[in-house]
């Protein structure tokens, strides 16, 4: 039975602490008012080269990006996996992308693999989303843009911790709202729009980073001013089909003329002149390339040229929208104490219209596009990259996205939280599984193991907090090796060692060892003169793909090839 004699000392006792409360103490100064939780925005681009944004040596007009980039710190060394689907579950969960259930690309990597643990296609319930974290601590978190983590009731943001989202399930879409890669929408190349959970159409005048945007500013417009907020921007631009409006297209033009040769030339100049790398870091040109401008008709250059031309228009309007978002944030008083986390899912794209012939009826969606010059880049167009583009971007890395090289890895990337980021500019090797801690840290939210009710797997990412403050010239672990797999190419890296495994025929099908800080571009494999560090960081594969559960395909997807 209730001890209903209890409640009259309860009652004595909150008087007198209320009494104890009002009455003035003069030896002790006022407690200092605790600061406001640090608003967090993590902004993603898609598919961006290295040397893509003017402070990482691009000639493509990025101020405002640029801005908060030295506001804060640029790190030069930071790396995500090589294509998306996989970055964004380790981006959002601080571990591997196999325990986020996202061991291969979430279009499903076929075969025995399909269904095994850790390659279901979909985050799991294995992780926890920084969203789910920071909701639960109070945190308004909306998100808009492109998801690629799954499309089952379980997977789509609304279930995975966002308040408010507005989501492009898929992994690509037509930039201008009209249909996705290809039929049925709920295809691996379709295009389904979420919002809040619900399926959404786009309006007529759709563009990409535009509509984003605004839906994102529209959703923080909605929450409480004194609610602190986490925004997640995903971006789909600059992935293919290159697609942007026609006047910032004509806005580029002429520039790209010169072809990619010149424009690798000219980036990597202005990298050794901002001090991102050094001089005896530039690798030597590609004959390959050289040939591969100068084997093309006039005609042919100029079609080589609008595609650039559109992907630098591409950029500009993201950079335009990431104008658009600071401002916003400014006027509401938000600015200030906010973190911004800037990444590219992985370096830029080589792909054409036969990555995607493993998809039934793709190739002949694809063809049936209008890729005339004059209609390039309109929503009726459907164009690529293409490879020689994507490694003039990547420089001075080797390679491109789909590779675990430093090309398809290395991506641009900053840190900026205002008047709190004192570290400029920062080349220590850090990852994308970094942001969920780093955040954590920043926002005093402890990193548990416990999370939506459910017990979920540890993090393996390591927090940069200190570092970017200034306060440490190293991150936490920094010994520590870190390892990749993804559809059987691996690599693991250990300092300045990077231990990589590229199937044939698109590698060696061989363990190659480099010296990464002498030799970022991979060109000089050491296994023989170091025998006994390779020997090291095999064994470190071997336990990370034992702790895992990596699954080897016995056949690669397809891929580019390596050289």
């Amino acid at each position: 039975m209730p001890n209903s004699h209890v409640l009259p000392w309860r009652r004595l006792l909150a008087a007198c602490i209320a009494l104890a409360a009002t009455a003035p103490v003069h030896s002790a100064e006022p407690a200092p008012k605790p600061e406001p939780a640090p608003n967090v925005v993590l902004i993603v681009a898609d598919d961006l080269g290295f040397s893509d944004l003017g402070v990482f040596g691009s000639e493509i007009a990025t101020p405002h990006l640029d801005a908060l980039a030295h506001a804060g710190a640029q790190l030069t060394n930071f790396h995500a996996a090589p294509t998306c689907s996989p970055t964004r579950s380790m981006l959002l969960s601080g571990t591997d992308n196999h325990t986020a259930g996202v061991g291969a690309m979430t279009e499903g990597p076929g075969g025995a693999l399909a269904g095994n643990y850790g390659y279901e296609g979909r985050i799991t319930d294995r992780v926890a989303t920084l969203a789910e974290r920071l909701r639960e601590n109070g945190y308004a978190t909306v998100m808009a843009g492109k998801w690629h983590l799954g499309m089952t009731s379980d997977s789509v943001p609304a279930a995975r911790g966002f308040n408010q989202s507005f989501a492009l399930l898929q992994g690509g879409h037509n930039h201008f709202g009209k249909g996705g890669f290809g039929a049925p929408a709920e295809g691996p190349l379709g295009a389904v729009y979420q919002d809040d959970g619900k399926v959404a159409g786009v309006p007529e005048d759709f563009y990409s980073s535009d509509y984003f945007t605004a839906q994102l500013l529209d959703k923080i417009a909605k929450v409480d001013a004194a609610q602190p907020v986490f925004a997640y921007l995903a971006f789909t631009a600059p992935h293919s089909p290159l697609q942007a409006p026609a006047e910032l297209i004509a806005k580029q033009r002429g520039r790209y003329n010169g072809g990619w040769v010149e424009l690798r030339r000219e980036r990597l100049a202005r990298m050794v002149e901002k001090g991102l790398i050094r001089a005896d870091q530039i690798p030597p040109e590609s004959a390959d390339a050289v040939q591969a401008w100068n084997r093309l008709s006039p005609e042919q250059r100029a079609i080589e040229a609008r595609k650039m031309e559109i992907y630098a228009a591409m950029v500009e309007r993201l950079d335009d929208n990431i104008g658009r978002l600071v401002e916003a944030l400014k006027r509401s008083g938000r600015y200030d104490n906010t973190v911004f986390v800037f990444t590219s899912d992985n370096g830029p794209a080589a792909e054409t219209a036969t990555t995607f012939q493993v998809v039934p009826g793709a190739l002949e969606y694809i063809s049936s596009f209008d890729n005339s010059l004059a209609n390039m880049g309109s929503a009726t167009s459907f164009v690529f990259y293409g490879r020689y583009w994507a490694l003039a971007a990547s420089a001075p890395n080797r390679l491109h996205k789909g590779t675990v090289l430093e090309g398809g890895t290395r991506v641009p990337a900053f840190i900026t939280y205002p008047a709190r980021s004192t570290r400029a500019v920062g080349d220590a090797y850090a990852t994308v599984m970094d942001v969920v801690p780093t955040v954590l840290e920043l926002t005093a939210i402890p990193a548990i193991e416990r999370v939506a009710e459910r017990t979920v797997a540890p993090l393996r990412g390591r927090t940069l907090a200190s570092y970017i403050q200034g306060k440490s010239e190293e991150i936490p672990g920094a010994d520590a090796p870190i390892a990749y797999e993804l559809h059987g190419q691996r690599s693991v890296v250990k300092g300045q060692w990077k231990l990589v495994y590229m199937p044939a025929p698109f590698g060696s099908g061989q363990w190659q060892l480099f010296d990464i800080g002498r030799d970022p571009q991979e060109r000089e494999e050491l296994s023989e003169r170091e025998p006994g560090r390779r020997a090291e960081l095999i064994a470190a594969w071997e336990a990370y793909a034992a702790e895992t559960r990596v699954l080897i395909p016995k056949t690669p997807p397809p891929a580019v090839p390596v050289e």
